[in-house]
């Protein structure tokens, strides 16, 4: 008999970090006979074993409500106190439904207790985890330390309560050894690591007819060096550097593409690397329009595409971040082989270039040694064979679902007794 778990956040849905790894971890469970379900304020999960509270979502118009008077000042007035609680009262009794509703025996929370981007979710699943005890995994992946945004607040009380709650009840899960350090020392709470993971123990499937007419979609020639930058347009991911990159080679046939929009953050850094493109002669193609979730087709008949499609026509990827939680695109440039670009942020420093893999590296600037590299992996087919074929290896070792699975079924175990991962 499975066990019946609940996954908890704010949102489920698209292609943002936390829905990805959610999603993972719900393949895993499900492989060996674990049934989940979701609780959220946005879903794209089976209707039939979810439960949306919109009120659970970070972009509802009274959460954002609470978060402009919540953080950048240091008081908050009583009426923001008011509807905090009331509103966590409100969540906290859908809580207590969805237990019920689906009958759950473990509750895996997906970054809604470490960045506050929901307060009153947070306080309700701190309040609900005291009150019933209910066996809880917390999966941080982002802590509001990590956040200038959240570094001025007006809520510092509820922080230290429930981002995260230092309940008996939760076991803590950290995706990297800073995170894990900082937890314990911030918190005195110790946590269990689980590196974000891929399906290493299955190869990529080999581009098809639809995925070869990417390049041609978004209008590159065959013989176009494709640079993908497959990340969204915000100003840690280090854009600036591929743009160097590209105009360094000076190779009118090099096109760095862009996957994903500027998200939440605005479109004044687009503007500044669109800028700072055409005054480095580089032809900077954005395609967020054309890769969604899944192929299908826009209002205009226009074909989109996979991110995974948008990986297999691509030539060499950057990936010159200046912080990231852990590195979904490096573990997916493993995985499709490509060869990679990375600036050298503390989390891979830390956790995965200890482990060997073979990629180039910068540390916060282009050199010409840099740009001597990447332009011999363009030439050089067997020198890139070589280092991808290595980087598959070392994701298969290390970043594997046979990783996760055996990390989850010790989480499982511990708290519900069936070992059947």
């Amino acid at each position: 008999m499975g066990v019946q778990i609940g996954f908890v956040g704010t949102r489920f849905a698209g292609t943002d970090g936390v829905s990805l790894e959610s999603a993972k971890w719900a393949q895993v469970l499900w492989d060996n006979g674990h049934v989940s379900h979701w609780y959220s304020g946005q879903s794209d999960r089976d209707k039939s074993t979810s439960m949306v509270v919109p009120h659970a979502y970070f972009g509802h118009p009274d959460i954002e409500w609470i978060n402009r008077r919540a953080f950048g000042t240091r008081t908050r007035t009583p009426d923001v106190t008011q509807r905090i609680y009331t509103l966590a009262d409100y969540l906290k009794k859908t809580l207590y439904e969805f237990t019920r509703r689906f009958d759950l025996d473990l509750l895996i929370v997906q970054n809604a207790l470490c960045i506050p981007m929901n307060l009153p979710l947070g306080v309700a699943l701190t309040n609900f985890i005291a009150e019933t005890g209910f066996p809880t995994i917390a999966h941080h992946h982002d802590f509001y330390w990590e956040r200038d945004r959240f570094s001025v607040s007006a809520v510092t009380d509820m922080l230290w309560m429930a981002f995260p709650p230092a309940l008996p009840q939760i076991q803590n899960v950290t995706i990297n050894s800073f995170a894990q350090e900082d937890l314990s020392h911030r918190r005195g709470v110790s946590s269990i690591l689980v590196p974000n993971v891929l399906d290493f123990e299955n190869e990529p499937p080999q581009a098809d007819e639809y995925a070869s007419h990417f390049r041609e979609d978004i209008g590159l020639e065959d013989d176009d060096i494709l640079f993908l930058q497959p990340t969204r347009v915000v100003p840690r991911k280090g854009i600036e550097h591929a743009i160097a990159l590209v105009a360094a080679l000076k190779n009118d046939k090099c096109k760095l593409v862009i996957s994903h929009a500027s998200g939440d953050e605005g479109d004044e850094y687009l503007q500044v690397l669109q800028d700072l493109a055409e005054g480095s002669g580089v032809d900077l193609r954005l395609c967020d329009h054309r890769v969604g979730d899944k192929r299908s087709l826009d209002e205009d008949g226009n074909r989109i595409y996979t991110l995974a499609d948008a990986y297999s026509q691509a030539d060499f990827i950057t990936y010159p971040s200046i912080y990231e939680g852990f590195g979904n695109a490096l573990l997916e440039a493993f995985y499709y082989r490509k060869p990679v670009l990375v600036n050298r942020y503390s989390i891979y420093v830390a956790d995965i270039e200890p482990k060997g893999a073979k990629v180039i590296s910068m540390d916060g600037y282009l050199t010409k040694e840099v740009v001597a590299k990447v332009e011999r992996i363009i030439r050089d087919k067997a020198f890139r064979d070589e280092m991808v074929d290595f980087n598959y290896e070392i994701g298969r070792a290390f970043f594997s679902y046979g990783v996760l699975r055996r990390k989850l079924r010790a989480l499982v175990t511990n708290f519900t007794g069936q070992d059947n991962l």
